[in-house]
């Protein structure tokens, strides 16, 4: 399922570089991305729970935020090196990321590797007793959740870029909407999840998602006030 939310997040960006006219190929970019965010995210599994130190060679572990922050740091490097302009940039490779995030889901759905949720007994509550961290109680499908919700935001900001990429004042705006749109999605998630607080009653990946949305929020009142005409 990585190596699918790989190719399908590659061909999404590729079709983003071509109607924004972006001389990029975007599928060198995505295997080094992925291969740098696969690395961030087992460092971040491992800093937050040190007693997982096996977790390097195992087929759960993959933390969200270590996994963007790898992946992020490559692109950025990847799109400077090509010389692309950064802001238009990140706009393209916005839905790409959501769409690629979302799929990923289903790998944690299908290896039942800890990422579901609290005990519920709604009907869709589901147990998965012969996962990697197995459990035979009904708890919420969290993966499942993400997915949906992960989809649907890469079809907005992919609506959004349609609609604002030849505005050469728009840059950077839609790269805004995925931090904020993303880091709202995980913080509530995380609310019916099992992960246990670190910081001021938070989770780390609330902490996370809260400094999502604020870097969204002031990167887009940044944007905002050099184009103080625009709405």
């Amino acid at each position: 399922m990585v190596a699918l939310a790989l190719i399908s997040a590659a061909y999404i960006l590729q079709a983003d570089f071509d109607r924004r006219g972006m001389k990029a190929d975007a599928f060198f970019m995505i295997t080094v991305a992925g291969v740098a965010g696969i690395v961030g995210a087992k460092l971040y599994h491992l800093i937050d729970t040190p007693a997982d130190r096996w977790v390097l060679f195992s087929r759960y572990g993959f933390a969200w935020f270590g996994g963007f922050l790898g992946g992020f740091g490559a692109m950025l490097w990847m799109g400077h090196s090509a010389k692309l302009p950064t802001l238009k940039f990140l706009d393209a490779c916005s839905p790409a990321a959501s769409f690629g995030y979302a799929i990923g889901r289903i790998g944690c759905f299908l290896s039942g590797d800890g990422d579901y949720g609290k005990p519920t007994s709604l009907p869709w509550g589901m147990s998965f007793p012969n996962g990697v961290v197995p459990t035979t109680e009904r708890v919420h499908p969290t993966p499942l959740y993400e997915f949906f919700v992960w989809c649907a935001i890469g079809a907005l900001l992919w609506h959004m870029g349609g609609k604002s990429f030849k505005d050469q004042r728009s840059a950077g705006r839609i790269f805004c909407a995925y931090l904020i749109l993303t880091g709202v999605s995980r913080f509530l998630v995380e609310t019916i999840r099992i992960n246990p607080p670190s910081m001021l009653g938070l989770s780390n990946a609330q902490v996370a998602s809260a400094a999502s949305v604020i870097g969204g929020v002031i990167l887009l009142l940044v944007l905002k006030s050099r184009s103080p005409q625009e709405s």
